[in-house]
């Protein structure tokens, strides 16, 4: 069996064809829509946002977007993350959310929001912040259409 090298580091411009990969096997977002997404934290050196993966072999197996919640101190909100659906429940989404979380932490950021959906497809998602000890703060009731409740999760960081 072959050794194989796993790191959770920054995204770089390198990174997207494998990128565009992860998200053709999950239903997080269409790929086409990456490079634009991804634009302003190529491109901008100021820029808030934060773009990360863990890579096997340096290649990207997952994908995490954050930013911060606009006029608010410390807030950020966990926009996307998704695994490379051949290899979900390995550990890589909670080796991802334990990194975005020491990440803002050592930055100075207080609080991490996470929104999904009340569907039962999202109940494992649910699940899984719950026992990343998030707390169910917020459901919106149809928010994202008619009977697709926003279940908003928090955590804080410090």
């Amino acid at each position: 069996m072959t050794n194989k090298h796993k790191e959770i580091r920054m995204v770089n411009e390198g990174d997207i064809p494998a990128l565009k990969e992860v998200l053709d096997t999950i239903e997080l977002f269409p790929s086409e829509m990456l490079s634009d997404m991804i634009a302003d934290y190529l491109n901008n050196p100021e820029t808030e946002e934060i773009w990360f993966t863990e890579t096997e072999n340096d290649k990207p197996i997952s994908i995490g977007y954050c930013a911060p919640e606009k006029l608010t101190e410390g807030t950020y909100n966990l926009y996307a993350i998704g695994v490379r659906s051949d290899i979900q429940s390995k550990g890589t989404g909670s080796r991802m959310m334990k990194f975005i979380e020491n990440h803002l932490k050592e930055n100075g950021q207080r609080i991490l929001i996470v929104e999904t959906s009340g569907t039962d497809e999202f109940k494992l998602t649910r699940e899984f912040y719950e026992k990343l000890n998030y707390n169910k703060e917020a459901v919106i009731r149809d928010f994202w259409k008619e009977g697709d409740d926003k279940v908003v999760y928090w955590k804080k960081l410090n």
